[in-house]
């Protein structure tokens, strides 16, 4: 993967985490654990900053995605966003995740608008996509805030670690839709 660095304003930057940011990217994870359960299936195998660090070595070693990046305020690791991209598909999905402390900040949104413009302009990408739980309204908002449109709904499209499904809200945008392109 090669590096990000974007700025979101004159505090907050998304940046490629590094496998020294484990054990702070881990804390972060274990104390929302709260909030990212009902969301993110890979919170549960999230065990220890063992499992952080492997996370972080896969993303550094991808070729395509450009997952595995912090959302850091004031150097204090705040969230994390990333692009997983489909080449023979030409399309890419922003997966994003924000700490308690950081919530309600539009940080999420920002980065994720860095990444739809960098998705179009500098991969090429003809289509960028956000999948959200169906009750997951925040997340939903982010999507909607940044003009994706409202797609498909998934019944049962998510397998949570526990067995159970939660319904899947899928948002789309096209490169010609995109303000910025």
């Amino acid at each position: 993967m090669k590096p990000v660095l974007f700025t979101i304003d004159h505090e907050a930057v998304v940046r490629t985490l590094h496998p020294d940011d484990a054990e702070t990217v881990y804390r972060a994870v274990d104390e929302n654990r709260d909030r990212l359960r009902p969301y993110m299936p890979w919170e549960r195998a999230t065990l220890s900053p063992v499992d952080t660090r492997a996370f972080i070595e896969r993303s550094l070693a991808s070729t395509t995605d450009e997952d595995g990046n912090g959302i850091w305020v004031g150097g204090s690791f705040a969230g994390s966003v990333g692009l997983r991209v489909d080449e023979p598909m030409n399309t890419g999905e922003i997966g994003y995740w924000i700490t308690r402390a950081f919530e309600g900040r539009g940080l999420v949104t920002r980065a994720c608008r860095l990444f739809v413009d960098h998705g179009f302009r500098e991969r090429g990408l003809h289509r960028i996509e956000i999948h959200a739980a169906a009750d997951n309204a925040r997340s939903r908002a982010v999507a909607e805030r940044l003009g994706f449109t409202h797609e498909a709904t998934m019944r049962d499209g998510c397998r949570m670690p526990d067995g159970s499904y939660v319904d899947q809200v899928v948002y789309g945008l096209l490169e010609h839709e995109w303000p910025a392109a």
